[in-house]
């Protein structure tokens, strides 16, 4: 598959495609930044963890288990098991990327669960270009970084999120791109199973292990519902 399109448009697509989840992420990057605050972490150093880790969810069981001392293999531990899920997501999305390995090891470096969702739909219809995915990236990248930042400066006056419904942005968010990768009863089948083991395990045991558990457990929905010409 070849892109029919200038870059300027695939540009434009990653960025039309990216501003809704941007949007939600806002009050989400400023309640991570005042619960780092009230931690302890300076404005600077909310925005240096947030530049260098980029991945909220890590950054929020960090933030959740951060005293001092800092408990380092606690935090390294539970931020692995987390993050386990970007090597499944960077080898689903790697073979669909169309520019080189040089570009994808620079780039993948700013992938989340919203833009790799987002170029997953994309590659069912149209090439993932470096046009498409950098700006898109880029983008999300910065305003993570931006507003997590300012969360960290205005502290303790944001006050709960559930009193703007914040705490339900990122939930209605991925339901909605979830609904996309629908392409009849295997791939929904596939979502319950994921969804049902993460629920299941997340009961039973807690984060962070619920999201290993959804993803092997959609893994292993995928391989036993895959036609057997596909498994070969």
């Amino acid at each position: 598959m070849t892109s029919s399109v200038s870059p300027w448009q695939d540009a434009l697509d990653g960025l039309r495609d990216i501003a809704a989840p941007a949007i939600a992420a806002i009050p989400i990057g400023l309640l991570f930044g005042a619960v780092a605050a009230g931690k302890g972490l300076s404005a600077l150093e909310v925005a240096l963890m947030s530049a260098l880790v980029f991945a909220g969810g890590a950054q929020f069981a960090g933030i959740e288990i951060w005293t001092y001392p800092v408990p380092v293999a606690a935090l390294a531990f539970s931020t692995l098991l987390i993050n386990l899920r970007h090597v499944l997501m960077g080898a689903s999305l790697a073979p669909k990327a169309r520019f080189s390995a040089g570009w994808r090891l620079l780039t993948f470096g700013v992938m989340a669960d919203e833009n790799w969702a987002l170029a997953e739909r994309r590659a069912l219809r149209a090439p993932v270009t470096l046009a498409y995915w950098g700006p898109m990236g880029a983008l999300f990248w910065a305003n993570w970084v931006l507003w997590s930042t300012l969360g960290a400066l205005l502290g303790a006056t944001m006050g709960p999120p559930e009193r703007f419904g914040a705490d339900f942005a990122f939930t209605a968010m991925f339901i909605g791109l979830i609904a996309g990768f629908v392409r009849g009863s295997p791939t929904l089948l596939v979502i319950l199973a994921s969804a049902a083991a993460g629920a299941l395990v997340h009961r039973l045991a807690g984060a962070p292990w619920h999201v290993a558990a959804g993803a092997l457990a959609g893994i292993g929905a995928a391989y036993a519902l895959a036609r057997p010409e596909a498994t070969r």
